[in-house]
């Protein structure tokens, strides 16, 4: 079920609200929220709600056993369990194709014969982000057995919670754990405010903006050998307008859909293409990932205590793992690699003191993403290297085909998105207030959203 399709809209979110205000707050409401988000899991497919069950169970055992204590080397015992079988799990659905692939390639340049790669799965959809919210609470319970779930009707909620189930944010129990154990009797104002703007607003980014994108991304990048320099770094720049409209157009209505429930989501974007360096970037996008990763891997690995050196590796290792995080395949993996380096020549520059003019940081750091995006984007490793050989002018700056020339709608949305990002306020920053002209403005807002629902399409974020 897709947050953008008249059933989400139009059924299932008015009953599930109507239902969960009704009942009183404590258990009963959030086996309320489970239920409902049960129903709205295995709406995409049924087969996969087991997993996420056995998924979220082995975590609150874990939790649990923490929490009784014990010796040093049985806690790490039971923690390396946990995280063994979420890993285990992830890498079965997630990556078993892609690691038999890559090791039949590899075999077959040796001339050894390797596993077959022919048994498929469909990607269970949210796995990435319920098993790293699972992830996170083991490890904090391991770090401090008082930061658990009361019961496991908490714990629960806390994991299958619909806003944030498919596409994040990425959640710890500290975000959301005391506000789901002290739920408001009755929806204030304020809430019902703040829900319903970060859902219209969620909806149009999504319906008015990323998917009018698309479609010229897609044909550009389907001609990515015909490409010149102007149509290359077009291509790149509407693809990442619609990734970021896709993405946190989701990620705004994951907020409203939560405030409307009574419960605070943390921010996932701050305005990311008006960073001035590559750091920046990666605290204003994705920030629940970046800072999993950040809290998880890059501070146990070492992070920046023990030398240059060991602080540059470490950037590589994480940002190769957030690459591989986005999916099974090798330009993922290369897209992460490549912000890694990027933010080793950041920190390397930032030793150097020298210090660009504001505006020329964030263009030079804008240019970054978008050589990057271009790898991310990419069907393959060859279409990554047309794509940025394109934009580096090895094929000159006019199309080589009609497909892949710039048509002046496109040409138009560019310069409106780019506009968009670099000068105005994001949601986060918006003073929200219940006032009838406010309600005025999200109620058009929302319908004219809803009466662009077609054929919904989904969110680019549920591939990963």
């Amino acid at each position: 079920m897709l947050f953008n399709s008249l059933l989400f809209l139009g059924a299932f979110l008015p009953a599930a609200l109507l239902v969960y205000w009704l009942v009183p707050p404590g258990r009963a409401r959030l086996l309320v929220l489970v239920a409902a988000s049960l129903v709205f899991y295995g709406w995409w497919d049924w087969r996969y709600v087991p997993l996420m069950l056995l998924s979220t169970g082995i975590d609150w055992v874990a939790g649990e056993a923490l929490a009784r204590g014990g010796g040093r080397r049985a806690r790490r015992a039971v923690l390396a369990l946990a995280l063994a079988v979420d890993l285990g799990l992830l890498a079965y659905f997630k990556y078993r194709g892609f690691f038999l692939e890559s090791l039949a390639g590899l075999g077959g340049w040796l001339g050894v014969e390797a596993p077959s790669a022919s048994a498929r799965f469909v990607l269970p959809v949210g796995i990435s982000f319920y098993t790293f919210n699972g992830m996170a609470y083991a490890i904090d319970a391991y770090r401090d057995p008082a930061r658990r779930a009361p019961d496991w009707t908490s714990f629960a909620a806390f994991v299958a919670m619909f806003p944030s189930l498919l596409a994040g944010p990425i959640l710890r129990w500290a975000d959301v754990g005391e506000q789901l154990d002290r739920l408001p009797r009755r929806l204030p104002a304020a809430l019902a405010a703040g829900g319903l703007t970060f859902l219209a607003l969620g909806l149009a980014k999504k319906l008015l903006v990323a998917d009018l994108l698309a479609p010229f991304v897609d044909d550009l990048f389907a001609a990515s050998g015909d490409l010149g320099l102007a149509g290359a770094w077009a291509a790149t720049a509407g693809y990442a307008l619609q990734l970021y409209f896709d993405f946190s157009g989701y990620s705004d209505m994951a907020v409203g859909l939560g405030l409307l429930l009574g419960v605070r989501l943390p921010q996932n974007f701050a305005s990311p293409y008006k960073a001035e360096s590559i750091g920046q970037f990666w605290r204003s996008w994705h920030i629940s990932l970046s800072s999993w990763f950040r809290d998880y891997v890059y501070i146990p690995l070492g992070g920046s205590r023990r030398g240059l050196s060991r602080t540059l590796f470490n950037l590589l290792v994480v940002m190769a793992l957030v690459g591989l995080w986005h999916g099974p395949a090798w330009t993922y993996v290369l897209w992460g690699v490549l912000h890694g380096g990027l933010l080793v020549a950041d920190r390397v520059w930032r030793r150097s003191g020298v210090r660009l003019w504001p505006w020329l940081a964030r263009a030079v750091t804008f240019a970054a993403v978008l050589a990057a995006w271009a790898v991310f984007r990419a069907t393959s490793l060859e279409q990554a290297g047309e794509v940025l050989a394109a934009m580096a002018g090895a094929h000159g700056v006019a199309a080589r085909s009609a497909a892949a020339a710039v048509p002046p709608a496109f040409a138009a949305l560019l310069l409106a998105g780019l506009l968009w990002v670099n000068l105005a306020p994001n949601t986060w920053e918006l003073h929200i207030r219940p006032r009838v002209a406010w309600a005025v403005a999200v109620g058009l807002l929302l319908g004219v959203a809803v009466l662009a629902i077609s054929d919904p399409q989904p969110f680019v974020y549920l591939r990963f």
